[in-house]
């Protein structure tokens, strides 16, 4: 059996650009949904599975590889971006500081952001730079969807617990905030993902 596409539109996603500063970024109109996550979060492995691919995204046991805003076309109007990785890559204080400050701008400059999706693994959620991530995304106010992934490695009572420590931490959030249990590997969540993303994006 084939899987269930929400939206076709999402096989047809190609990669478009990297941008390593914002003034590189694809013309700023139409609709665009930001993907961010602490590093090896799983934040590749669900954009490949919102989109039904295998490699569109990189997945690597390196963290920190994506360094750059990584643009994906999925028509002439639509976008999904992966931001660079945060937390534990082994790179430079300077190097992290400026990722963060490419990050931040993009999240309040960028008109065309229709949403942020924050990518947290369900076993380790919001730690303190998660939390920065979100306060971003509230700030600029966006309307975001917490992704717990790597669901499918917890039992189903714990999966329920780390859920409502998240719900409970956001609950007095000025913006509409999502939270979702999410598997790249038994596709718990992913179709409630792409229904959040499509959404957004005007589909």
């Amino acid at each position: 059996m084939s899987e269930p596409i929400t939206n076709p539109v999402f096989q047809r996603a190609a990669f478009l650009s990297a941008a390593p500063e914002l003034a590189a970024a694809p013309e700023d109109s139409g609709y665009e949904v930001a993907f961010a996550g602490r590093s090896n979060a799983g934040k590749s492995s669900a954009i490949n599975a919102i989109c039904h691919q295998r490699g569109l995204a990189r997945t690597s046991k390196t963290p920190g590889r994506t360094q750059q805003l990584i643009f994906f076309r999925l028509d002439d109007e639509r976008r999904l971006v992966d931001l660079p990785g945060y937390g534990f890559a082994k790179v430079s204080l300077s190097i992290k500081q400026r990722w963060q400050q490419l990050m931040e701008r993009y999240l309040e400059r960028r008109a065309s952001l229709k949403g942020l999706i924050v990518v947290m693994d369900i076993r380790h959620p919001m730690t303190d730079i998660d939390q920065q991530m979100i306060d971003w995304g509230v700030a600029a106010e966006l309307p975001l969807l917490l992704l717990l992934t790597k669901a499918d490695k917890l039992k189903r009572g714990a999966a329920a617990s780390s859920l409502a420590q998240v719900r409970k931490a956001i609950s007095n959030a000025p913006v509409p905030i999502q939270v979702l249990a999410f598997s790249s590997v038994s596709r718990i969540g992913l179709s409630q993902a792409q229904d959040q993303v499509s959404h957004w994006l005007g589909l």
